[in-house]
């Protein structure tokens, strides 16, 4: 039988998947909002590029759920409903909660070092009242307690289905009251991972998502069935 060589120098990346990686960013970073039409123009221009890698990539969202295919209309961002949401969170607080079980098992000194630097610094975004230094580094302390689960399937679910709420779940308007209780929360999650206490982990970042649900939805869900 011939063998058949690997073929060399061929990019296995296409243009329309950056661009579909850098109108997510958009998503997610909040600049394309909820229920906010698709233009394409505007988009063409930006990243240099031609319509059909754009509707390529805009095709690639659809299938995620984060777009909208509109009939003769264009796209559109995806809004969530109520049922919906609540559903997904209830996804994440679980997978978040089996990354918190793994990671305990999982975890080196060094890398709880490096969160709980992360955490001192959102402690201090936190009491300074500055909202995007904290919400970024509330959101990558999450990152890392999933990285540290050593579990890319685990990661690769978790990517996928948080992309649609990111903004909204670290960007949502909090009460004091609210935003006080979550750092009280992230206080307890750096002691049970120092701990490596899994249960007691697992179990406190169910409640830390799952609290999180009116406050997303008022932000970006809105009423369905």
């Amino acid at each position: 039988m011939n063998r058949i060589e690997p073929s060399i120098g061929i990019s296995r990346r296409y243009l329309h998947d950056e661009v579909a990686d850098r109108m997510r960013e958009l998503i997610n970073d909040g600049e394309l909002e909820p229920r906010a039409r698709v233009n394409e123009s505007e988009l063409t221009e930006r990243f240099g590029i031609s319509r059909t890698p754009l509707r390529e990539a805009i095709k690639i969202l659809a299938t995620e759920g984060l777009l909208e295919l509109l009939p003769n209309r264009g796209a559109r961002v995806a809004s969530i409903s109520r049922n919906e949401l609540e559903e997904m969170i209830e996804i994440i607080a679980g997978l978040e909660a089996t990354a918190c079980d793994l990671a305990c098992r999982m975890i080196t000194d060094e890398e709880i070092a490096e969160i709980e630097a992360k955490h001192r610094e959102m402690v201090a975004a936190w009491q300074g009242r500055d909202e995007a230094n904290y919400f970024r580094l509330n959101r990558e302390i999450h990152e890392a307690i999933m990285g540290a689960s050593r579990n890319t399937k685990l990661r690769s679910l978790y990517v996928g289905l948080t992309g649609r709420i990111q903004r909204s779940r670290y960007s949502a308007h909090q009460t004091e009251a609210q935003w006080a209780k979550a750092v009280e929360e992230h206080e307890q999650m750096i002691a049970l991972l120092r701990a490596r206490d899994s249960e007691g982990l697992a179990s406190l970042m169910r409640l830390h998502i799952r609290s999180k649900k009116p406050v997303i939805a008022a932000m970006y869900g809105e009423e369905g069935h």
